[in-house]
């Protein structure tokens, strides 16, 4: 009997250790999107040891969302798409050796350039960090209707069955999506899901998860 109940004992313990690590993650993983993508003191010295530049990339980057915490929605969307944009954009198989790499927001910002899905997922991050509600952000992946390749774009859908407005990196200009008739959207993609939409601007769930995106968000977990 004693045997028994030193065993309830013991297994309720692990169980009360383990609901704990899953709410310490649950909490750490809320309060880091919040304030992902960020630098430590520490991580910023040893950048700094290998890279002057980008620590000063950061540091720019650092002041600017600061400076946009009080600003209106529309002037906090018209600059981050507007310094972002301003790093040069590279071919994943020239950063990376591979094809379609999803850098993180930390490592966009240490490298200094990338490819279009990573000027996206660093718009995502930083909209998400000024307040922005992450339902209404979506990486969306489009066909260009006069080049014929596939290219990715930030959604902020900031009306309901509205046309959402259009964050490019290959245009200083916000449109939404109704105005940029040389796009076709294919997937939107965030962490609800992914997406469909239909003609009156509603979005229509086909999957769970987005591969890529999945394997983005664990090493964004990681803080890299």
């Amino acid at each position: 009997m004693l045997k028994d109940k030193r065993k309830e004992v013991v297994v309720g313990l692990s169980k009360y250790g383990l609901m704990h690590k899953l709410f310490l993650l649950l909490f750490s993983s809320l309060l880091l999107a919040q304030t992902y993508p960020s630098f430590s003191k520490q991580e910023l010295r040893q950048i700094e040891k290998k890279d002057k530049i980008a620590k000063n990339r950061i540091v720019y980057y650092e002041k600017n969302i600061k400076n946009l915490k009080n600003k209106s929605k529309k002037e906090q969307l018209k600059k981050i798409n507007f310094q972002l944009n301003r790093l040069l954009p590279q071919y994943d198989s020239i950063i990376n050796k591979k094809e379609d790499n999803w850098a993180t927001p930390k490592e966009f910002l240490r490298i200094g350039y990338g490819d279009c899905e990573d000027y996206v997922i660093i718009k995502y991050y930083s909209l998400i960090r000024l307040g922005f509600n992450e339902k209404k952000l979506f990486l969306t992946i489009v066909k260009e209707k006069y080049k014929g390749g596939l290219h990715m774009v930030l959604s902020y859908f900031h009306k309901k069955d509205k046309a959402p407005l259009i964050l490019d990196n290959l245009s200083f200009k916000i449109l939404d999506l109704k105005t940029r008739t040389d796009l076709e959207p294919l997937v939107f993609i965030n962490s609800t899901g992914v997406f469909k939409l239909s003609k009156d601007y509603k979005l229509k769930k086909i999957a769970q998860k987005y591969k890529e995106f999945e394997e983005l968000k664990k090493k964004i977990v990681l803080n890299l």
